[in-house]
């Protein structure tokens, strides 16, 4: 069960930012956990990405380096309206992820990053199914989250942050296998030789603590 530093947290950008900041060092800092789900994409400035649960922008600000054609989507006003004034060259929808306001096919790419542990099963199979439904044939799904850690060095830092900071969703996500569950919803994790064939479709990282899965929609 979360605490009151989880509420605090969404309330006052500085203190987001800090969390986001302190727990990044376990990858080398925030700019490099930013990057970790793009590493391995061939993104030009056409490339039509959707930042899915953007937040205030904390990873739309590295999308629009290499995209023209980003939008964000949050179901949170406050949050989108923090991600508009941080990162303006994006484009944003206010809805919900497990019913989003697009046609089918639309998006070459859909990333996302440490939002899916927010989600109870139900929404997440439901938000997985909305994300292969908008992405383009042989789109590509690229996210970071959390993972059950396979050092346990590792177990105590992340045990004290999901507490502090996190709510059941996010202990429920560690106890599930993302990668079988994106394949019963259609995705294969063999990426095409344009979107990065040498890029592992599952890569673990900090101790096994976090994942960054990249799978496509079969072309």
């Amino acid at each position: 069960m979360a605490t009151i530093f989880r509420s605090l947290s969404y309330r006052y950008q500085w203190l987001y930012d800090s969390i986001s900041r302190l727990a990044a060092l376990s990858v080398g800092g925030e700019a490099r956990f930013r990057r970790l789900a793009l590493e391995g994409l061939s993104i030009d400035s056409n490339t039509k990405v959707l930042d899915l649960c953007c937040g205030s922008g904390q990873a739309t600000e590295v999308l629009v380096r290499h995209s023209q054609n980003v939008v964000g989507l949050d179901a949170s006003p406050l949050s989108l309206k923090r991600a508009k004034h941080n990162v303006p060259k994006a484009e944003y929808v206010e809805a919900f992820a497990e019913k989003m306001p697009f046609g089918n096919d639309e998006f070459d790419v859909v990333h996302t990053s440490a939002a899916l542990h927010e989600m109870n099963p139900v929404q997440l199979r439901q938000i997985l199914e909305e994300v292969y439904r908008v992405l383009k044939p042989g789109g590509v799904f690229t996210l970071v989250d959390f993972h059950r850690p396979n050092n346990p060095l590792f177990w105590p830092g992340i045990a004290v942050f999901l507490w502090v900071f996190e709510t059941e969703t996010a202990w429920q996500l560690l106890q599930t296998d993302l990668m079988a569950l994106l394949s019963e919803v259609g995705f294969r994790a063999n990426l095409s030789e344009a979107q990065g064939a040498d890029f592992p479709q599952q890569r673990l990282c900090a101790g096994g603590s976090l994942q960054v899965i990249q799978v496509q929609k079969p072309g």
